[in-house]
């Protein structure tokens, strides 16, 4: 038992001093980061419009708490490794033929879908904002505000991008069989835009443009069980 919390404290620093690294390595580049991150709305915004700070401490913060996240992000499969070392030894070969396949796509889907919330859902639905403000209106958009918009909603599609494993699970599992998913298509469609409502910020582009893709992928996940 001791070896067990012996191993399980090294990975655990060994996940904390990999994110350390990271972290310091990107918040030293926070500002080339910082530019990438806000090609979305730089496109968006009219002119005479930017992005303001309207807290002191912001400066220093959003830097700092946009290196985290992203240093989170990065350092997930790395996270996902250590994890499964610790407890791959515990399983039977079957066994791990069997998860192995779902780790590697779930990872791979979920940078996937924070891929497709930057590029695709988040330029759609700043320039819904955008275009709905009046034209007598000059647009300072507040950094701690977009920062949170972004990293909701590709935090949101990243999860949301795992429905194809989930899929498969329940229906490996023999939770649901498959043709009771396919009867109960309608009702999945419906609870699609209700995670998209309940997983994007309060505007109906957003819960549309994700609720969509949601719904393919419950479709997707349907085509490749079994």
């Amino acid at each position: 038992m001791n070896s067990h919390f012996i191993e399980l404290r090294e990975r655990i620093i060994y996940c904390l001093l990999f994110f350390t690294n990271i972290f310091i390595i990107l918040f030293y580049y926070s500002d080339i980061l910082y530019d990438l991150f806000s090609i979305p709305i730089k496109h968006q915004l009219p002119q005479n419009s930017g992005i303001i700070a309207t807290q002191i401490t912001s400066t220093f913060l959003v830097p700092l708490k946009l290196s985290i996240n992203v240093s989170l992000i990065c350092c997930a499969p790395y996270f996902i490794f250590q994890i499964w070392s610790f407890i791959s030894p515990g399983l039977y070969k079957n066994e791990k033929k069997t998860v192995v396949p779902f780790i590697f796509t779930s990872i791979i889907l979920f940078f996937l879908g924070i891929t497709f919330a930057f590029y695709i859902i988040c330029p759609i639905a700043l320039n819904f904002f955008m275009t709905c403000s009046p034209s007598n209106v000059t647009i300072m958009i507040s950094i701690n505000n977009y920062m949170d918009f972004m990293f909701t909603l590709m935090i949101a599609c990243g999860f949301s991008f795992q429905i194809p494993i989930i899929i498969n699970i329940i229906i490996k599992m023999d939770l649901i069989s498959k043709n009771l998913l396919i009867k109960k298509r309608s009702y999945v469609i419906i609870c699609s835009f209700i995670l998209g409502m309940l997983l994007t910020p309060p505007d109906v582009v957003s819960q549309i443009t994700l609720a969509i893709p949601i719904w393919l992928l419950f479709e997707l996940g349907l085509f490749f069980s079994k």
